[in-house]
Parts: structure tokens; C-alpha cells; sequence
């Protein structure tokens, strides 16, 4: 791939493949509502443009982290159902009720907030409850469940669901999973009638009995492995290529890069790519002698990272590709279908999760697709 000159990386989001997910997703969940979690940017993929395509897709409902977050969903989808996961901003009442955002609650004093909101304006404005069921997070703790019980019931109030959060959804065997889950029937035991939601994308991979009236995926929508030592079944949705400045040469034991941590041991071909911490290439991608890094994707072979990765410069050694080297201005695949964004976060000794929501750098975004069925 030849990338556009003096476009540096090129960023490729597939509405499509994100639409396709979605909908994957949903004939998994089954009887339940497959939401859309849009946090931190929609992953890293552009919040505007990725809600759009889910909704195209069939998704109505959508979780963000922040208000901020929510006014930007509202802004691309008037009619969507929006749930903020941080709950009742302090004094931000109002702006959720202009909004039409509604809060996952989670402790007496934004209970007791919202409430008095509804009470002022004689109208019983949404919002979620969350239990924390053993993470330790957000939440109200489960002997606050009868007090919030007898709250609401005397004003009549009640919420459009009950949540919680596993801890360890993504190791399906862990036996919290199964103790959350007995959990959160304490708590649904509290609220009858009222619709409940426990399972991200892990745990709705992993069996219906955390389904519930609606699921919530949310690196699973964007090509990301849900589920630890199982092969991920998601499509790809980000492909990032970036530009091959130069290639050149290095001679048996000479050094690479800052620190002199990676010395070759052989005559070497190495490819100088536009790419660095700065843009989410992280540090520990560095290859060394004594540890791998890192690799990306040239001409056919995927081609490992030596020496540390700089502010904005990595270098590849590409000498396996022989004499079929690449050439200035040449595409190098960070991540995409030849190397996963899990792949490099395994190198990394990270997750896929921060990888996505690190797309912050110097690239040009491409949009393909709308999520919508063909015609």
C-alpha cells in the first residue's frame, strides 16, 4: 500500500465490518437488546461516525462514559438512548434533563439528586440503577439495595433497569463470575418487573444466563478479543497503516535507536516508519536483544520492531524480505487483518482496549461504509 503524500498515517474505520459485529452480536444475545457502548471516542474510532453506523445497524440504545460524551451521541442521533456509565454529574442535573441523557446511578447522594429533581419539576425523569456486585467500582453497595427499594417506593419512582459489572467476565471459568451473577439475583430479587443488564461483551459471549433484558458490548463491536484464549470471531474494524520513510542499512553490531538496547547480529535491512509513542505506538513495543516487541506487516511478512520506539519514529528490521524491499512513502500495517490490534497488545503486555482508545495521533481518517444493509 502507497499512502497519500504528506498524509502521514492513514487510519481506516469499517462502518461496515462494525455494523456486521453489531449484528452478530445481536443474534447471539437473542432475546435480549443488544446496546452499543460508545465510550472513550467509540474505542478510538470516532464516536460521531461509529454511532451513526450502529444505529444504521439496529442499535438503539448507547452507553458513554460523560456527559460530554452523551451530548455528542445525542448530537448525531436525536432519537437514541442514551445512559451515561459515571453517573449523576454533581449539580449537572439539568444538562442531562436538556439532553435527554439518563444516569446510571450508583450511590444515595446522586439518588437523592436526581430525585429531587424529578420532585421539583413533577416529572419522573429516566435512569438506570447500578449494584456493585464485587468489582468495587461505581455502584451502590448491596445492603444499600432495600433502602434504594424503599426510596423510590415512596415517590412511586422507578428506574428503566437494574446493572451491574463483572470482574472477570473475560476468563469465563473464574468462579466470580458465577458468584456476581447470584449476586445480582439478590438485587433483581429487590426490583421486580424492572429490566435488568449484567453482561458486557465477554460475558455475552459466554452464556445466556448473564443476558437479562439487555447486554452492552463494547470491544467486541470493534474487532477486539472479548474472550482470553479463545480465537476472536469479530470482524476487523481498524486498520492503521503508516509511511515508510527510509529504508537503510546496518552493519553486525552496531547498535539501534536510543539507549543502544538492541544490537544487530547480523547485516541488517531496516525500515524507518513514521510512527511512535506519540501517536500509540507505545514504549514497551521496543524491541530489545534479550525481549520481542512489537511487529508490523510489509510486503507479505510481518517484520519486528528493534531498538526503542521513539516520540515519533520506529524502526522495523525487514531484512527477511530479502531484496524485495519497500520503498519510501510505502504503507506499513500496524494493525488491521494481518496484524490484530490484540496482537500488539499482547507484545505490548497490554490490552486490546488501550490500544483503540489510544488513537490519538497524526493520521487521516477513512470512513468505509455506513453500517447500512446493501441495497
Amino acid at each position: 500500500m502507497t499512502l497519500t503524500s504528506g498524509l502521514g498515517g492513514q487510519l481506516s474505520i469499517d462502518l461496515g465490518a462494525l455494523a456486521r459485529n453489531w449484528r452478530a452480536l445481536d443474534k447471539v444475545s437473542a432475546g435480549a437488546l443488544t446496546a452499543a457502548v460508545v465510550k472513550a471516542d467509540a474505542y478510538g474510532t470516532g464516536i460521531d461516525m461509529s454511532s451513526k453506523a450502529l444505529h444504521a445497524a439496529g442499535a438503539r440504545f448507547f452507553f458513554v462514559a460523560t456527559p460530554d460524551e452523551g451530548m455528542a451521541v445525542r448530537a448525531a442521533l436525536p432519537d437514541a438512548h442514551i445512559f451515561i456509565l459515571g453517573g449523576l454529574y454533581p449539580g449537572a442535573a439539568n444538562l442531562y434533563i436538556r439532553q435527554n441523557l439518563m444516569p446510571v446511578i450508583g450511590s444515595m447522594a446522586m439518588l437523592e439528586e436526581w430525585l429531587g429533581k424529578c420532585i421539583e419539576r413533577n416529572e419522573a425523569y429516566p435512569s438506570a440503577f447500578h449494584f456493585d456486585t464485587g468489582i468495587n467500582r461505581l455502584g451502590f453497595r448491596l445492603n444499600e439495595a432495600a433502602l434504594v427499594r424503599e426510596r423510590i417506593e415512596r415517590l412511586g419512582y422507578a428506574p428503566q433497569m437494574v446493572m451491574s459489572h463483572l470482574a472477570c467476565a473475560d476468563q469465563p471459568s473464574h468462579e466470580k463470575n458465577r458468584t456476581q451473577l447470584a449476586l445480582f439475583g439478590s438485587v433483581m430479587a429487590q426490583f421486580p418487573g424492572i429490566p435488568a443488564s449484567l453482561a458486557n461483551s465477554s460475558a455475552l459471549m459466554t452464556g445466556r444466563d448473564y443476558h437479562f433484558q439487555m447486554v452492552r458490548p463494547g470491544i467486541a463491536l470493534y474487532g477486539g478479543r472479548a474472550v482470553a484464549g479463545r480465537k476472536n470471531p469479530m470482524g476487523t474494524v481498524v486498520t492503521l497503516h503508516v509511511p515508510i520513510l527510509q529504508v537503510t542499512e546496518g552493519r553486525t553490531g552496531e547498535s539501534v535507536g536510543y539507549g543502544a538496547t538492541y544490537t544487530l547480529n547480523r547485516n541488517s535491512k531496516l525500515a524507518i516508519i513514521a510512527h511512535g509513542y506519540a501517536d500509540g505506538f507505545f514504549r514497551s513495543l521496543s524491541g530489545t536483544n534479550q525481549r520481542p516487541g512489537g511487529k508490523v506487516y510489509i510486503r507479505g511478512k510481518l517484520c519486528p520492531v528493534v531498538g526503542r520506539i521513539s516520540m515519533d519514529i520506529s524502526v522495523i528490521d525487514v531484512t527477511e524480505l530479502g531484496s524485495d524491499l519497500p520503498m519510501p512513502g510505502e504503507g506499513a500495517e500496524v494493525f488491521g487483518p494481518h496484524v490484530s490490534v490484540d496482537d500488539q497488545a499482547d507484545a505490548a503486555g497490554t490490552i486490546g482496549y488501550e490500544m483503540l482508545t489510544s488513537l490519538k495521533g497524526r493520521y487521516n481518517r477513512n470512513y468505509v461504509g455506513d453500517g447500512r444493509l446493501p441495497e
